[in-house]
């Protein structure tokens, strides 16, 4: 009797549970779509005494999920983390898996472009270097420059060997001194933009006195 409850409409019994299970399907599935987007890569656990000097900043990822969460998805909350603590010196490659990627659990990755990026690495470089003062225009007439004094007169930069080596001396933005007739002392930024370099200030005093010419000056 308990066999015969079993097998009775089996086949009926079968299609209402594929139907069953297509239907929970179809509602689990709509809804979804995939989008394609550039997400940063974030690097982390670089040794002290090493800088990163030319790495991918962004990959392209597809992403697949229900389309009201991708709609309101922030770009900040999707990332690809590269941990360089066992890196050394050189060039290396890496292979981006999902196990690199931070995003919502409720998204699936379902792509990544390159899945492969290389980074170089380089020993880190500390130099003192002078400062040189960037002088334009002139004194008014009869006035003359006499001294031009730059606090601090040497800065240290900090980065990687194979630039710092190249740097032998930093210049300051324009000082305009066309007209000028009394002392002067102006407080400079350093015309020097190099993320990867590292600089101990960011602004000298530059100090110009000037002196009137009597008769017989030259």
């Amino acid at each position: 009797m308990m066999k015969g409850f079993f097998t009775k409409n089996l086949w009926l019994k079968l299609a209402s549970l594929i139907l069953a299970t297509a239907l929970w399907l179809f509602v689990i599935l709509s809804g979804r779509t995939e989008v394609t987007m550039d997400v940063p890569v974030v690097y982390s656990g670089l040794q002290q005494y090493l800088d990163l000097i030319d790495s991918p900043k962004k990959v392209r990822v597809s992403i697949e999920g229900q389309g009201s969460l991708l709609k309101n998805i922030r770009r900040s909350e999707i990332k690809a983390v590269i941990d360089l603590s066992e890196t050394k010196s050189g060039r290396s490659f890496f292979t981006l898996t999902k196990e690199n990627f931070e995003l919502p659990k409720t998204l699936l990755l379902t792509n990544i472009d390159p899945e492969t990026i290389s980074v170089t690495i380089e020993s880190e470089l500390k130099k003192r270097i002078p400062v040189k003062p960037v002088i334009v225009g002139r004194p008014e007439k009869g006035f003359t420059i006499f001294e031009i004094k730059v606090v601090p007169e040497n800065i240290v930069v900090e980065g990687p060997k194979s630039l710092v080596r190249k740097i032998y001396t930093v210049k300051t933005e324009p000082i305009d001194i066309n007209g000028l007739n009394t002392d002067l002392n102006f407080k400079a930024n350093l015309d020097f933009v190099n993320s990867t370099i590292r600089k101990s200030v960011n602004k000298v005093e530059v100090n110009i006195t000037v002196k009137k010419l009597v008769q017989g000056d030259k």
